[in-house]
């Protein structure tokens, strides 16, 4: 029976896919063989010496103390692209928000007084303030070509406008998925440059932060709309003010409201809805179930921010299943303290990311205690299993 601690309120339909035979799920449990959790933060939090997983039913895992799980040898499992509809359609209404002046339009029209007649005059003499302009024709940067930036651009292209994306790390996945039609940057000044809309979709790690700065918006071409569904910290919010006042920038439409921005003119911020449907959440609910799964019984990673993707179908034999350092010699050790118990080896897989390998083997026969012990005290090892 595995156990699973959940940190935050899971969809159901996700829940499902552990099936209640083999899982006892609870937001109160002793010793979880995995957590679940949405937006918990875990920094600080004291990690059980059962845990063997973590998954975060979103994309971001800010919350989520990454190395220090590394370092224990357990793998932080995601759901990337599994809420990438709902952001994508957020960003085509700021977009639309943005373009029509529809926030504060709305505003103006709420506050109109007097009798029909009056109104009607009022809102007559008061449009003229609120012209916005069109979208066909426009020129959509996006920076980011993951599942959501994918998204973004190909949907942009079928409203008539001109798209320009930037992504040095696109993955072969992404790029099959991405319009023909989407034109390349070679930099994030480039794509400022040209475009009258920016879309932002990139994590929030160092060489991101700040990534629209005060130097960049003064370059930017005159009345450029930033739109930031992404992460707060990716967009220097002083610098955007600066902006906005100046008339340099036309609007910054976000999911990340502040005291500093949340009154300003030309600012949309929202309340964090970006995977705020239903259906998102059941998405990344079901995803990241299936992967915790997957990993309790067989061993195989897939989506792990931390660890390598390592898939490897079962055979009839006895599976182990070791994280350790990424240094030589580790599968010569495992190997010769296999084969010093008899054990032969049926398949094996060993793949590493960055500081961490992960290795699966399927042997002949059960595997002793005393080998898995042996194999934990081989330095390096950070965890062993047997399955």
């Amino acid at each position: 029976m595995y156990k699973i601690l959940t940190l935050n309120n899971i969809s159901v339909v996700g829940l499902e896919k552990l099936p209640r035979d083999h899982y006892e799920i609870a937001s109160e449990i002793k010793h979880p063989d995995a957590i679940l959790l949405r937006s918990y933060k875990m920094h600080g939090m004291a990690l059980p010496e059962s845990v063997r997983a973590i998954g975060r039913a979103g994309a971001g895992v800010n919350n989520i103390p990454v190395d220090q799980c590394s370092s224990l040898g357990i793998p932080v499992f995601n759901a990337p692209g599994a809420n990438s509809n709902a952001v994508k359609e957020l960003v085509l209404a700021g977009m639309l928000l943005a373009a029509r002046n529809i926030c504060p339009a709305w505003e103006f029209a709420r506050h109109v007084e007097g009798d029909d007649a009056s109104l009607n005059q009022q809102v007559e003499a008061g449009k003229k303030n609120y012209v916005g302009f069109e979208l066909p024709g426009r020129t959509l940067g996006v920076i980011g070509l993951g599942a959501i930036g994918v998204k973004v651009a190909n949907a942009a292209l079928s409203l008539g406008m001109n798209v320009i994306g930037f992504d040095p790390q696109i993955t072969v996945k992404s790029a099959w998925q991405l319009s023909s039609s989407v034109q390349q940057a070679n930099s994030v000044d480039e794509l400022l440059n040209q475009s009258d809309m920016v879309s932002l979709h990139v994590p929030e790690v160092d060489a991101t932060r700040g990534l629209i700065s005060k130097e960049r918006l003064e370059n930017m071409k005159d009345g450029l709309v930033v739109l930031n569904f992404a992460r707060a910290g990716i967009v220097d919010n002083v610098a955007v003010l600066q902006a906005l006042q100046s008339g340099k920038m036309h609007s910054y439409v976000c999911d990340f409201p502040c005291n500093l921005l949340k009154n300003q003119q030309g600012v949309i911020a929202l309340p964090h809805l970006g995977a705020s449907t239903k259906e998102a959440e059941e998405n990344c609910a079901i995803m990241v179930a299936d992967q915790i799964r997957e990993f309790l019984e067989n061993g195989n990673i897939v989506n792990s921010v931390n660890f390598p993707e390592v898939v490897m179908p079962r055979t009839e034999g006895y599976r182990i299943a070791i994280s350790n350092t990424n240094v030589p010699n580790m599968l010569g050790q495992i190997s010769t303290a296999l084969a010093k118990s008899d054990l032969n080896i049926v398949d094996m897989i060993n793949k590493s990311k960055g500081d961490i390998a992960y290795t699966m083997a399927d042997v002949d026969k059960p595997v002793p205690k005393s080998v898995i012990d042996e194999i934990a005290s081989i330095q390096g090892v950070l965890s062993v299993r047997s399955l």
